[in-house]
């Protein structure tokens, strides 16, 4: 990227944050002159930020307000704010009721990104670094995420997305993770035991904001071999048990919420 890229991008950030000053519109020559720029530059700025919804213009005037997208953003950044705060402590019991590596993990794209992770207390641990990109197919977060959203939504992510066998157990048959999906919808929670990697086991449950939806995954990770020495009722209930004291905190009330653990 150029330094003239570069530039631009600054002075496109820089003329978005003068809408800090919570005034109603700003116009061209107002903001050039905040700025210290052309008249010329800035309305090419306004003009592409428009486009791309992060700037609108006013009803009945020439100045410019901020635009939709960035009420989404603004939302979007809330959520995950929102979310570290309500998960953080419970991410911290679910942790110690386990000794076992715990996360939460929200959908970005096709992929699960992990945005909070407190380490196993034993020695030997999962290695799996908060902001690293995963499948959603073959991980127990991403399963319980896609498992909450609408057929149309399934179906176009299974249109889309090469299922790819990372192992030898990675589900890569379309209807057979379909199925996977309606049963993990049915009982609230999700595992994967070798799919993304040899070795590894997780159990998931989801996070639903206000509205219900499900924003985010809650999950426990371990070597397969010490995962199985866990009774699988105490380890799939403490999940989903933290799962749903992370939605109420985000104000959803679980009350006809039931998950069926064998």
């Amino acid at each position: 990227m150029s330094d003239a890229t570069l530039t631009t991008v600054r002075n496109a950030a820089r003329l978005l944050k003068e809408f800090l000053s919570r005034e109603d519109e700003l116009g061209v020559s107002e903001l050039a002159r905040r700025l210290g720029l052309g008249k010329s530059a800035v309305h090419r700025l306004l003009t592409t930020l428009q486009a791309e919804g992060l700037v609108q213009k006013g009803p009945r005037t020439d100045g410019y307000r901020l635009g939709i997208v960035m009420f989404e953003l603004g939302e979007a950044a809330r959520v995950h704010l929102d979310l570290h705060v309500a998960a953080h402590s419970t991410l911290a019991r679910l942790r110690e009721l386990t000794g076992e590596t715990s996360q939460v993990s929200v959908a970005d794209g096709d992929d699960v990104v992990v945005v909070d992770r407190m380490e196993s207390t034993h020695s030997l641990r999962l290695f799996t670094e908060a902001g690293r990109r995963v499948p959603m197919y073959c991980t127990a977060s991403g399963k319980v995420m896609l498992a909450f959203r609408s057929e149309r939504h399934q179906a176009a992510y299974l249109k889309r997305v090469e299922l790819r066998p990372l192992t030898s157990h990675t589900i890569t048959d379309r209807a057979r993770l379909r199925a996977e999906l309606r049963s993990v919808h049915a009982r609230g929670w999700a595992e994967s035991m070798n799919e993304r990697e040899l070795g590894v086991a997780s159990v998931a449950a989801p996070i639903h904001d206000i509205s219900g939806a499900v924003v985010a995954a809650i999950s426990v990770g371990a070597p397969i071999t010490r995962f199985r020495g866990v009774p699988r009722k105490r380890m799939t209930q403490a999940v989903v048990e933290a799962g749903d004291e992370v939605s109420r905190r985000l104000g959803w009330p679980p009350v006809n919420a039931h998950h069926l653990i064998d």
